[in-house]
């Protein structure tokens, strides 16, 4: 009872946060819709001017786009993820074990993204070590008993 006691009372202090009235759980929502319409916004802009569509002949670089382009991304997955999918009104236990494992995971798949351009690197290498030849030495024998006489071809 001791160790259930004070999980109860945490789930009744954090259960106010969520109960919002109609008016503001509505403006609420419209405020996280035009937050996210935004960043939307933001990124397309961010990749028009970028490429040189609104802007000819002025480019950004690769790299800063792509850096922008996450950034608001992940903004937006974790305003989503916090307010859409109520992580935001959870206890710190349930989000925390919610959120591990997608930052597992997005670590993951930068890994075996890494692992592979290593592979992709080394083909080259590996292609020419499959193409070389090996030059024919001729017999080797050495002495050993009759029965055991053997001859290998290198």
């Amino acid at each position: 009872m001791g160790i259930c006691f004070p999980f109860i009372l945490l789930t009744l202090k954090d259960r106010h946060r969520m109960a919002h009235d109609y008016e503001k759980s509505k403006k609420i929502a419209l405020s996280t819709i035009l937050l996210l319409g935004v960043i939307t916004i933001v990124e397309v802009g961010v990749a028009l001017l970028g490429k040189g569509y609104i802007v000819e002949g002025w480019h950004w670089p690769i790299w800063l786009m792509g850096i922008l382009m996450i950034v608001l991304s992940l903004t937006k997955a974790v305003y989503i993820v916090f307010e859409f999918m109520h992580m935001k009104y959870e206890m710190n236990g349930l989000a925390k074990s919610v959120l591990l494992p997608t930052f597992l995971l997005v670590w993951g798949v930068i890994a075996f993204l890494y692992e592979g351009n290593d592979w992709g690197n080394r083909r080259d290498l590996i292609d020419n070590k499959n193409k070389e030849k090996i030059e024919e030495i001729g017999y080797l024998k050495y002495d050993a008993p009759d029965d055991l006489l053997k001859e290998y071809i290198i």
